[in-house]
């Protein structure tokens, strides 16, 4: 993981909804080929954040009200959401968000509109999902709301790489999944980024993300309280405490990762 050029920063971010400040003069950056996660609990910004990048923030009442986002050394933050997606940045929101009922094919092709690309490309995207989540393949015809909540997260995550997105912005991906799908998440999200994808991962799950990471920002009440590689800081005793305290200590070490093969579903809790 990690490369050598800027996929995304973001310099002096704020933002809120209406009297309400979310972000307060944020600042990180995502290196090309990484994994970057950010980390808070409920009400950090982190999903504000997410939005700000992709400016779906409006879309939710919010705006924002000062700082930058760049692409590539390219600032987007004048960009319709479409023209992000163009650029090739692309968000997996929180909640499993699927088209209910529209099939999974469907679901998939929508996932391509406004991307790079022509047609070869397309059917190139689709390859690459149906080899990381081949349940899409077997039940393409199926509508989406008949799936499972685990396939349907790995629908909402295919619909994003149909873009072949150059960064992928992830909230929340292993909600409501038990621990074990939820490592079957982060193995796919791992291939994900084996596969050239730069991911900025929003995880409440600080031992998963920052297993996958390679750089880690804790958000506290819309600001970054730290930051850091990521194996510095699962070995802090600040954020053991903090966000580990509930976790197997010898579990959120970043070495202690078994390894799954990608597999074709997750799992919810039910």
């Amino acid at each position: 993981m990690g490369g050598t050029g800027l996929a995304l920063e973001v310099t002096d971010l704020s933002a809120g909804y209406g009297p309400v400040h979310a972000l307060r003069r944020v600042s990180l950056t995502v290196p090309e080929g990484s994994v970057v996660t950010v980390l808070g609990g409920n009400g950090a910004g982190k999903s504000t954040l997410l939005r700000a990048v992709s400016r779906t923030l409006s879309f939710h009442g919010g705006a924002v009200t000062s700082g930058t986002v760049a692409l590539g050394g390219r600032p987007i933050g004048g960009l319709t959401p479409d023209r992000v997606v163009a650029a090739g940045v692309c968000q997996v929101p929180e909640g499993r968000q699927v088209f209910a009922r529209m099939t999974v094919e469907d679901n998939l092709r929508a996932g391509a509109l406004g991307a790079r690309g022509d047609r070869k490309a397309r059917a190139s995207a689709l390859r690459r999902v149906h080899e990381l989540f081949p349940v899409l393949a077997d039940r393409s015809r199926q509508r989406a709301g008949l799936l499972s909540g685990g396939e349907q997260q790995m629908l909402a995550v295919g619909r994003a790489l149909m873009a072949s997105p150059r960064l992928l912005l992830l909230d929340e991906p292993s909600l409501g999944l038990a621990p074990l799908m939820a490592a079957r998440i982060a193995d796919t999200i791992r291939e994900i980024n084996a596969q050239g994808t730069t991911v900025l991962l929003v995880e409440q799950n600080a031992a998963l993300a920052l297993r996958l990471a390679d750089r880690a920002y804790v958000l506290e009440v819309g600001e970054v309280a730290l930051s850091g590689p990521a194996a510095e800081l699962a070995a802090s005793d600040e954020v053991r405490r903090r966000y580990l305290g509930v976790v197997d200590e010898d579990a959120a070490a970043p070495d202690a990762v078994v390894a799954h093969p990608v597999l074709s579903g997750w799992e919810e809790t039910r």
